[in-house]
């Protein structure tokens, strides 16, 4: 792989990931609610569930998922349903200040289910598969080692990404203290709420097209 074509991938996957979506939301909100270093954990599952992908769409598993109408349409009414189900969860809470000691769950319980939930936004869009289809035979030389190829492309994008949710998760932790300061826990769990089942809704209504 050339030094330029490594650039243009380089720009291309900026722009990607450098978009806000479903997954910098649910990083940002859990950097509110549990602090940084549980975000990480959110962060760390999104970034599984995307590598996945693209691993899928790499290796050409991924026609197999984007032709069939039964997989394409599972993956997509779970992670709408899953977005759905945070949106209400935070919509209809009644909690009126955020404090990071107050779950009775124990740190590693926690962790484990914020990476999950991270993995499950992550691997909630079905069209993620198709995108990387038809963005990778852009960037791939034919003539050089797929594998080699692959690694870049993988480390390349999971750096990116991690680098874009954790700061995202940043900026969300430092609002934190404003929201912890004056108790406006209601209001955002208000508006990040509605933003989780308007994500949904959307995500329930995309095709393969």
């Amino acid at each position: 792989m050339s030094i330029d074509i490594w650039i243009y991938y380089v720009i291309a996957i900026l722009v990607l990931t450098a978009s806000p979506g479903p997954s910098v939301l649910l990083c940002m909100t859990t950097a509110v609610k549990q602090g940084f270093y549980s975000s990480v954990y959110t962060a760390l599952g999104s970034l599984t569930a995307i590598v996945g992908i693209l691993t899928l769409s790499f290796t050409g598993l991924g026609v197999v998922i984007a032709n069939s109408e039964f997989a394409f349409g599972l993956i997509k009414w779970i992670g709408a349903s899953y977005l759905i189900y945070l949106g209400y969860k935070a919509f209809t809470s009644t909690q009126v200040s955020f404090s990071f000691k107050e779950s009775g769950e124990s740190p590693n319980r926690n962790l484990v289910g914020n990476y999950i939930s991270g993995f499950v936004v992550g691997a909630s869009n079905p069209k993620a598969i198709i995108f990387f289809m038809a963005l990778f035979p852009q960037f791939i030389d034919t003539e050089a080692s797929l594998l080699t190829q692959y690694l870049v492309f993988v480390s390349t994008f999971a750096v990116l990404e991690l680098t874009w949710l954790l700061t995202y998760a940043y900026f969300g932790h430092r609002a934190s203290h404003w929201l912890l300061a004056r108790g406006r826990a209601q209001l955002f769990n208000r508006l990040t709420g509605g933003m989780f089942v308007g994500a949904g809704i959307l995500l329930s209504n995309t095709s393969k097209a």
